[in-house]
C-alpha cells in the first residue's frame, strides 16, 4: 500500500468510529427528546435526500477539481453537526445541520459508510492501487471501518458515564457528540497530506463531466441498487432505534453489541479477496447477500436483545464479505476517466429509494408493529441479490476475463466460478473496453 492509500484508511477508520458513535446515540437521543418514530423517519429522510445529493456531486465534481477537496470538506461538515446536536435543542436546527453533515443516519455497526465523500475516496484508492490488488485494498479499507466502528461502539457508553458523573437529560449526551466532532476534524486532518490528481478529460473545461462509455452497466447497477436502497431505507437508519423499542435497551448495550459484531467480523473483511478468488467475485456478493436477507427475517423474531444480537452479528459476517467486494467490482469494471463520476451516480437510486424509505417505515412502527418493516426489508434484499446474480453474472471483472483466457489458451476448462461465462463473450467485456 502507498502512504496515500494508509492515510486514507487512517481517516477511514476515525470517520467511522465518529459514524458509529453517532449511529447509537442520536437516535436514542432524538427519541428521548421526543421523536416519534415517523418524525425520525422524515429527519432520515432528509439526511437521505442531502446524502444522494452530496455524493453525487463529489462524484462528478471530483473529475474536474479533484478529489481531495471532498475527503477533508465533508467531515468538517460532520463536525459542525455533531456541535449542533450538542448545543442546540431546536428542531429547525437539527434537522438543516443534520442534512448538511449526512449526520444521525445509520445502523453504527461499521458498516463501511462514512458519508458522502465515498465516492472520492474509492476513486483514489483504486487509483492507486494495481488490478490485482484492488479487491485485497477494498477489504482492508473495510477492515479499519470496522476497527473504527469497535471504537466507537466502545464511545457509545459516554452518555452513561456522564449521567453518573452527575450530568442529566440532554446535558448528558453532550460530551458524545463533542467527540464526534474532534474524531471528524481528525479525519480530515489525517486526509490532508494525501496527493490528489486533477483530471483533464475530454470533458475540456466543463466542471461536471457524465460517463460517456459506461451507461448500459450503469443502468443494470442502477435497478439493483434502488431496490437494495428500499431495503436499507427500511432497516438501516432504524436498527438502533428498534433495539432500543423492542428490547428496551440503552446506548451502552448497543454499543457493545456493535464493537463484538466489529471485533468478531474483521477477519470477514481481510478474508472477502481470498473467498472471491475461489467463488468468483459476482457469485460471493450474491452468497454474501442472500444471507444477509435470510437473517434479516430471522433476527425480528429473536425473544431477547442478545439472541437478536447474536443472530445480526452472523448477519454482518455475510455483509462484511460482500460490501467491499461490490465496491471493488463497480470500479473495476469502468474506464479510469469515469470511475470519479460512476462511484458518484453508481448509488444515486439507492440512495434516492433509502431516502424515500424510512418516512413509511416509520408509519409502520407506530402504527402496525415493529417487525414489519424490517420484514419488508428481507423481502428486498432477496429480490436485490436475484436482480444482481441476474445481471451480472455474466460479467468478470478485469483479473477473472483474464484467468478466464490464460486457461483457454492452454486449452482447460474454466474455473467452477466462471462456467458459462463464455457463452457470449461481449458479455464479459466491461464498459470502454475493460480498462480498470
Amino acid at each position: 500500500m502507498s502512504a496515500d492509500v494508509t492515510l486514507l484508511m487512517a481517516a477511514r477508520g476515525v470517520m467511522s468510529a465518529g459514524r458509529t458513535l453517532a449511529g447509537v446515540i442520536v437516535p436514542i437521543y432524538l427519541a428521548q427528546n421526543g421523536f416519534s418514530s415517523l418524525r425520525l423517519g422524515v429527519l432520515f429522510a432528509v439526511i437521505g435526500v442531502s446524502s444522494a445529493l452530496m455524493s453525487a456531486s463529489v462524484g462528478l465534481l471530483s473529475e474536474r477539481v479533484g478529489r481531495k477537496p471532498f475527503i477533508v470538506a465533508v467531515p468538517l461538515l460532520t463536525a459542525v453537526s455533531a456541535l449542533v446536536f450538542a448545543f442546540s435543542p431546536d428542531t429547525a436546527l437539527i434537522f438543516v445541520f443534520a442534512a448538511l453533515g449526512t449526520f444521525g443516519r445509520g445502523a453504527g455497526a461499521g458498516g463501511g459508510t462514512v458519508g458522502p465523500y465515498q465516492p472520492a475516496e474509492q476513486t483514489l484508492v483504486t487509483e492507486a492501487t494495481p488490478a490485482e490488488h484492488r479487491n485485497s485494498v477494498f477489504g482492508r479499507l473495510a477492515f479499519f471501518s470496522a476497527l473504527g466502528a469497535l471504537m466507537g461502539g466502545q464511545l457509545a457508553r459516554i452518555p452513561e458515564v456522564a449521567a453518573r458523573g452527575g450530568l442529566h437529560g440532554n446535558a448528558a449526551y453532550q460530551p458524545a457528540f463533542i467527540a464526534i466532532a474532534a474524531l471528524s476534524v481528525a479525519a480530515a486532518v489525517l486526509a490532508m497530506p494525501v496527493r490528489d490528481v486533477r483530471r483533464t478529460s475530454a470533458s475540456g473545461r466543463r466542471l461536471i463531466s457524465l460517463p460517456s462509455q459506461s451507461w448500459p452497466f450503469l443502468l443494470k447497477l442502477w435497478a439493483t441498487n434502488s431496490v437494495n436502497g428500499l431495503a436499507v431505507g427500511f432497516v438501516g437508519p432504524f436498527l438502533t432505534y428498534w433495539f432500543y423499542r423492542r428490547y428496551g435497551v440503552g446506548p451502552g448495550n448497543i454499543g457493545l453489541l456493535y464493537s463484538l459484531v466489529n471485533a468478531v467480523s474483521l477477519v470477514s473483511n481481510l478474508s472477502a479477496a481470498g473467498i472471491a478468488g475461489r467463488l468468483g467475485l459476482v457469485r460471493t456478493v450474491v452468497i454474501g447477500r442472500s444471507i444477509q436477507a435470510i437473517l434479516l427475517g430471522v433476527m425480528v423474531l429473536a425473544p431477547t436483545f442478545w439472541l437478536a444480537g447474536a443472530v445480526y452479528l452472523v448477519r454482518m459476517l455475510a455483509q462484511r464479505v460482500a460490501m467491499p467486494l461490490r465496491q471493488s467490482y463497480v470500479l473495476a469494471m469502468v474506464p479510469a476517466e469515469e470511475r470519479g463520476a460512476v462511484a458518484g451516480l453508481a448509488n444515486l437510486p439507492a440512495q434516492a429509494t433509502s431516502a424515500a424509505a424510512p418516512p413509511l417505515a416509520g408509519y409502520l412502527f407506530d402504527s402496525v408493529g415493529l417487525a414489519v418493516p424490517f420484514e419488508i426489508a428481507a423481502l428486498l434484499q432477496g429480490a436485490n441479490t436475484a436482480l444482481f446474480y441476474l445481471f451480472f453474472r455474466r460479467l468478470l471483472p478485469p483479473e477473472e476475463r483474464e484467468q478466464l483466457d490464460a486457461a483457454a489458451a492452454v486449452g482447460t476448462l474454466a474455473a467452477p466460478h466462471v462456467e458459462g461465462a463464455m457463452h457470449d463473450p461481449d458479455d464479459l467485456a466491461p464498459p470502454g473496453g475493460g480498462a480498470a
